[in-house]
């Protein structure tokens, strides 16, 4: 049965007196039994870190951690019922892959025939039955790692821990793994952790996302949530490809009517009062518009299939506009451009803080 995780008040400071080094600032999630948590942000921010202590392999400076509201500071890895993937496979190269599966539940005492029986119901989950004899030298990067993920899976784990799983592995294989971790999860409702740089991973395998930069956690929510309403600056130009843009400018009214301004230009935008202000819009809500006072110049054209995504230089930033494959312009074009004012974010420019 999938198992509840609650983090609260968790703080690791590295070091002593004034070389001390706070990684985490007062961590609280709390995740839900089956749930998918994500935990993203740049190398750096702490989030491996947190991980490691959900595991136990690094106790906190402060504050708890609760899986199935058992307290399991001080407690051994072991004692956790936790199973963890690493980014390196970690298999034993002497050992077949039933062997490597089923080795955890040898330590454990596990009868033979129940071995045999779990590893089989595993290998058949992760579609790798043809490869139970062979070595991990013989094996693909994706096999080596179905692999390793199998053996965390014989355990029945309370919790299922992934410390960026993904990152030796190709691009192709990348999204056939993710696409594979997410079947996996619905198939077997475990509770699970997964930490990654990687914003697609991030909004593609999480039921939620937690964002965390510099040891703080900076906003936790649904992928849409995290995706259409960031909560600052942080947020919504990490998370994205292309990455949001920014345009930092001020609110003027006129009678009834409002408008924000910028350098070079101005778009007659209902906004905030507040001053000054920088205006999100998403590529895919930012387009080419002939007739637009506000113009650029073209300075890259990137086909990528399905869009094509121009680059235009204007006076107040550069921007990337998400547009239909074979579109026309050239490097070197000068273009109009409009924002679609149901889809603008707007924020508080020296605080960086979303203005809901």
């Amino acid at each position: 049965m999938a198992a509840s995780l609650s983090i609260a008040g968790i703080r690791k400071v590295f070091g002593k007196g004034a070389h001390a080094v706070e990684v985490l600032q007062r961590i609280d999630i709390d995740v839900a039994p089956g749930e998918f948590l994500i935990l993203v942000g740049p190398s750096g921010c702490g989030k491996s870190t947190l991980l490691n202590i959900i595991a136990g392999l690094e106790d906190p400076t402060e504050g708890q951690v609760r899986i199935a509201g058992k307290d399991v500071i001080g407690v051994a890895p072991a004692q956790r019922d936790i199973a963890m993937v690493f980014q390196s496979y970690a298999l034993y190269p002497t050992m077949s892959v039933a062997e490597n599966m089923g080795f955890a539940l040898e330590m454990r005492k596990v009868p033979k025939a129940q071995r045999v029986q779990r590893v089989a119901k595993v290998a058949a989950m992760l579609q790798i039955e043809h490869l139970l004899e062979r070595k991990p030298s013989q094996l693909s990067g994706g096999q080596r790692q179905r692999v390793a993920m199998g053996r965390a899976l014989a355990r029945d784990p309370q919790l299922f821990l992934f410390d960026e799983p993904l990152s030796n592995l190709d691009a192709k294989l990348r999204v056939e793994m993710r696409a594979e971790i997410k079947r996996l999860h619905q198939v077997s409702g475990i509770t699970s952790v997964y930490v990654t740089h990687d914003q697609i991973e991030a909004m593609t395998l999480g039921s939620r996302i937690a964002v965390m930069k510099d040891g703080v956690l900076q906003q936790i929510g649904t992928p849409e949530a995290i995706y259409s309403q960031p909560a600052n600056l942080f947020v919504a130009g990490f998370i994205g490809s292309p990455t949001m843009n920014f345009i930092a400018g001020h609110a003027h009214a006129t009678g009834d009517a409002a408008s924000f301004s910028f350098e070079g230009g101005s778009l007659p935008l209902a906004c905030p009062a507040a001053t000054p202000l920088t205006l999100g819009v998403r590529p895919e809500h930012l387009h080419l518009a002939a007739q637009s006072a506000w113009r650029g110049q073209v300075t890259l054209v990137e086909p990528t299939g399905a869009d094509t995504f121009v680059r235009v230089q204007t006076a107040a930033a550069c921007v990337t506009v998400r547009t239909q494959p074979g579109t026309s312009v050239r490097v070197g074009d000068t273009v109009g451009l409009a924002v679609d004012a149901a889809h603008t974010v707007w924020f508080d420019t020296p605080s960086g803080k979303r203005i809901s």
